[in-house]
């Protein structure tokens, strides 16, 4: 059936998404980060807009578009600096937010729920890992031959949706039960919140310094 769509090869496909999905990036760091900071309503906030952000690329390389900003050097960089630019905003927000913590004060205001949802599209679609991975990865698993390829990037994409659900959920889960383990350790709290913007730092660096 997947190959009258002109899907080939489905299990190479399903394995090769599963490992990249699992491996750590900014995407999953902010998930897990906002489940442990602001609970679990705003991390199903992230997780919705992480995957409306893979949603967006899997469009825009159905479209072309995505082939257009890998093959075009200038508009590669652009989107690599922008999301290089987005994570250090992200870990400044961070550790700013960790230094003003101290052991003896409330927990900050919440941030409006819709933020996180903004935040995390923004994360997703100016993440040129992610245009690479949907351009290069994807069209290995379609047939050449086949005419019309939305109905093959519409199931690859859902399955990869469905993966990424998965995965988010376990680290929505996750960050539920650290919640709950960090309660009463403020300097642990701030610690890990200065890790996590060190490793925005991180991310946004190896973006920058990465070959195209």
């Amino acid at each position: 059936m997947l190959q009258d769509l002109g899907i080939i090869d489905l299990w190479t496909f399903l394995a090769g998404a599963l490992v990249i999905i699992l491996l750590p990036g900014p995407n999953s760091l902010y998930v897990l980060r906002t489940g442990m900071g602001r609970g679990m309503k705003a991390a199903s906030k992230a997780i919705a807009g992480v995957m409306a952000g893979d949603l967006i690329l899997i469009f825009l390389a159905w479209a072309g578009v995505a082939t257009l900003i890998r093959t075009s050097p200038h508009i590669f960089m652009m989107v690599r600096y922008l999301g290089a630019m987005f994570l250090l905003y992200l870990g400044i927000k961070i550790i700013m937010g960790a230094l003003r913590q101290r052991a003896d004060a409330q927990p900050a205001e919440p941030v409006k729920a819709e933020n996180y949802f903004l935040r995390a599209v923004l994360l997703g679609v100016t993440n040129p890992k992610a245009i690479l991975f949907y351009v290069s990865f994807f069209i290995q698993f379609i047939d050449p031959k086949v005419t019309h390829t939305a109905p093959a990037f519409a199931t690859l994409g859902a399955l990869i949706q469905l993966i990424s659900f998965s995965y988010y959920s376990v680290l929505l889960v996750a960050g539920a039960v650290m919640v709950r383990f960090l309660r009463s350790r403020t300097r642990l709290v701030k610690f890990a919140n200065m890790l996590t913007g060190m490793l925005f730092f991180g991310f946004a660096v190896r973006l920058v310094s990465a070959q195209s």
